[in-house]
């Protein structure tokens, strides 16, 4: 949908910024901390007794991932996060084709977190309900539907219509939901994992399994695995999204990137060797729905306790990952418009809350649809969790170029933190340039990864594709309409750009650094013009 823009020209209306360092840490983890909710019960289902590796192998890809984003988000703190680094580094036209992929993803976080709060919910419910189970396992209204499922489709469309709402009031007000919320789910994680590794785990138990799936070794269902398994790591670009509402961008997410980064890698492997190591493989492919509450019912002691609570928490810490989908949604297409990519209906901000109203409802109205469409299906959590594989990591492919071609084309502006692993190189006359390494690697590994999802999932290399071809329509309509370059760049004066971005976040002393290094540059050029016959 196109408006045109009022005359005289509308007032600009900034993001507010209201994220303060534990906020951005909790906006991160709520994404990242809750998908191992949903993706242990995939990964250990597909991925059978190797499910550890598979995990494994997806989280070292995603520490590059984090790295890269970590450079990123810190240098160019505004609102946008892989689709900006894209554009700024590449241009436009892949500027919009990883903002639609991480749009894809972003609205698929909405509905597979939602669904899968909405199953933690109802195994909370079943636990403490009387005979709540024969309401899951022996009522259907036929062969194919079952009440529980359409149960939980109306619990996840209500607590999206809430989202939207809190969203909707502002940063702040959804920022403390996030806050209070991932708090606790990280006592309690930590506290399940310590009892388990304790009271329940068999090593005995996680090598027989093993061994089992290697005496049987299926290539095609261990890269299936894989690539379900970076489901579990997605969404540590919830920080770079809300980097132009956060306090002294370019000091905070440095901190609280690498903390979620390795925070996350932590949990979700000592999860992966907890489950083997307490039950087989089998059952947790029957509670796909709630894998955390089931092995924490396992832990003797604590588990008539600790599965209750573990589905409740489960609950909540998905509601807040669905949270940030729609927060990280509406960011996004937010500086999409802005970047003249998407129609400027979609840059409006609330008079009264100043957010994003108008694409927090549409994006959500998106989710709400999936969630829908997705219940006609015969799994619906791993028909959503197909799409969310294949919109991350074609968007983190990109991303990844984006930072090593950033590295050639803005040396200037200051890098509070830089990826491991860089090689110097002094080309000409002009700045030394520190070639990415790391960034090669990510490249490699994010490709791999992709490769799995479109060679293992039926439905993510139809769905996503046709999700990217129906973007990439709207652009080229939408560009051809208002005459401006379909695979060209509209022109921007980048560095004007970057110093408003550095003034804004109050970071003064990145903003000297930057000024300094422009007028280098700027007296090296003159002197070579000087010195030119």
């Amino acid at each position: 949908m196109t408006v045109q823009s009022p005359q005289p020209p509308r007032e600009s209306v900034e993001l507010r910024r209201d994220v303060t360092i534990w906020g951005s840490f909790m906006w991160g983890y709520a994404d990242v901390g809750a998908d191992i909710y949903t993706a242990l019960g995939l990964v250990i289902a597909a991925s059978q007794g190797m499910a550890s590796v598979a995990f494994a192998i997806a989280g070292l890809v995603y520490i590059c991932i984090g790295l890269a984003y970590t450079e990123l988000a810190a240098a160019y703190p505004v609102a946008g996060g892989g689709h900006y680094f894209a554009l700024r580094g590449l241009g436009d036209f892949w500027g919009f084709v990883a903002g639609s992929a991480l749009l894809l993803d972003y609205t698929i976080d909405i509905s597979l977190f939602a669904v899968a709060s909405a199953g933690y919910f109802l195994s909370f419910w079943s636990k403490i309900v009387t005979h709540a189970d024969r309401v899951k396992h022996n009522i259907h209204f036929s062969a194919n539907f079952i009440v529980y499922d359409w149960v939980m489709v109306v619990v996840a469309l209500g607590l999206i219509l809430f989202l939207v709402w809190l969203n909707i009031r502002g940063m702040k007000e959804s920022s403390l939901f996030n806050e209070i919320l991932g708090a606790i789910d990280i006592v309690t994680e930590s506290m399940l994992v310590m009892c388990g590794f304790l009271f329940a785990w068999k090593p005995e138990l996680i090598t027989s399994q093993f061994l089992e799936t290697w005496r049987h070794f299926d290539l095609h269902q261990f890269a299936y695995g894989t690539s379900l398994g970076i489901i579990c790591f997605v969404g540590l670009e919830s920080i770079s999204q809300a980097a132009q509402e956060t306090r002294r961008p370019a000091t905070i997410i440095p901190r609280t990137s690498i903390t979620l980064i390795f925070t996350v890698f932590i949990f979700a492997v000592a999860f992966s060797n907890l489950s083997l190591g307490v039950s087989s493989w089998q059952s947790f492919r029957d509670h796909l729905e709630d894998p955390v509450a089931f092995l924490a019912t396992l832990i003797p002691f604590i588990g008539i306790i600790a599965g209750p609570f573990a589905a409740f928490l489960g609950m909540t810490i998905l509601a807040i990952s669905a949270n940030s989908g729609i927060m990280s949604a509406s960011r996004l297409t937010f500086s999409m418009s802005q970047l003249k990519l998407l129609s400027p209906w979609f840059d409006s901000v609330h008079r009264r809350y100043r957010t994003p109203a108008r694409t927090i409802m549409f994006f959500s109205g998106l989710g709400i649809l999936f969630v829908v469409a997705s219940a006609f299906t015969p799994q619906i959590i791993d028909t959503l969790g197909n799409m969310y594989a294949f919109g991350a990591t074609l968007g983190y492919i990109i991303v990844f170029i984006s930072l090593i071609k950033l590295r050639f084309s803005d040396p200037y502006t200051p890098r509070p933190y830089r990826v491991p692993i860089n090689l110097p190189w002094k080309r000409d006359e002009g700045r030394a340039i520190q070639i990415p390494i790391l960034g090669f690697i990510g490249v490699s590994g994010v490709s791999m990864i992709f490769f799995f999802v479109v060679y293992t999932h039926a439905i993510g290399r139809i769905a996503g594709p046709a999700w990217v071809i129906l973007c990439l329509s709207y652009y080229l309509y939408y560009r051809g309409r208002i005459g401006l370059p379909i695979l060209g760049s509209v022109k921007h004066n980048w560095e004007q750009e970057q110093i408003q971005v550095l003034t804004s976040a109050e970071e003064f002393d990145l903003l000297e650094q930057y000024k300094l290094a422009l007028q280098e540059r700027d007296k090296m050029l003159r002197k070579r013009a000087e010195a030119t016959p």
